[in-house]
């Protein structure tokens, strides 16, 4: 019985020892979190999507307050969370316009031609290895959806053969303008609903050949334009945020209906 008394109390002042250590070295070792990173971390959104630069949220949060961030990054968050990071951290935050992701290309099953079959991986970095990837066009979008697996907010699906952008669910994070090869993705004004689907700079012949729903270039846009927004830059047609209105003109008057306007 003696034994088993010895062995308890030995087996008790081992664990006391320990703990009296770990809690010594937590004393020692503790590093102290400015109070400022929990607090920006309750007021962004959780979603550790990586849009701002950074692993996730926590990350940015300590960023921030290490002055290594700005306190607008979060795309996610928009201006609302600016706003509330800007008052923790006492700077002012100018008002942020609100964007989203648009995917400048028409190119449907129906539109635009494949000038090879592809059966390999459905990925459109692993398919734009292969010569460009199946479309004839160099800047179609080829539709294997690697810009819908990088969305964590199911803002993007494929639809017909092109990528599609839900604007209500998109937060403008950026991840599939990253992902896409063809750099077809880009961070427009939400309130400007006129878009030029097509990133073609080919030779309207050309354009024509591969799609038919492709830019050729003819200025009819620009010529029609009351406000000088849109004009034709090697090839392709291009709108100037800053000057555009979405009047909705150059959509009306586009031949190839390469012009939309979502109003």
């Amino acid at each position: 019985m003696s034994g088993i008394i010895t062995a308890v109390l030995t087996v008790g002042i081992i664990g006391l020892v320990f703990g009296l250590l770990l809690a010594f070295a937590a004393v020692i070792f503790r590093v102290d979190v400015d109070e400022r990173v929990e607090k920006i971390e309750e007021v962004l959104p959780g979603a550790n999507c990586g849009a701002c630069g950074y692993a996730g949220c926590s990350a940015y949060a300590h960023a921030v307050v290490e002055q290594k961030a700005p306190v607008d990054c979060c795309s996610v968050g928009k201006g609302n969370v600016a706003m509330q990071i800007g008052g923790i951290m006492g700077k002012a935050v100018a008002q942020q316009v609100p964007k989203i992701a648009r995917v400048l290309c028409g190119g449907s099953c129906e539109k635009a031609k494949n000038k090879y079959e592809y059966y390999g991986v459905e990925d459109c970095g692993a398919a734009n290895k292969l010569a460009g990837g199946q479309k004839a066009c160099p800047t179609g979008c080829l539709g294997y959806g690697t810009c819908v697996s990088v969305c964590k907010f199911d803002a993007i699906h494929v639809e017909n053969g092109i990528a599609v952008v839900d604007e209500e669910k998109c937060t403008a994070c950026g991840m599939c303008v990253k992902a896409c090869p063809k750099k077809l993705i880009e961070l427009v004004p939400k309130d400007k609903t006129v878009s030029v689907l097509c990133k073609n700079r080919q030779t309207g012949k050309e354009v024509n050949a591969s799609c038919s729903a492709g830019c050729i270039a003819c200025k009819i846009c620009e010529k029609n334009c009351p406000l000088e927004a849109i004009a034709v830059n090697g090839n392709l047609a291009e709108i100037d945020y800053e000057k555009c209105k979405s009047c909705g003109i150059c959509a009306n008057k586009c031949p190839k209906q390469v012009i939309i306007n979502k109003r």
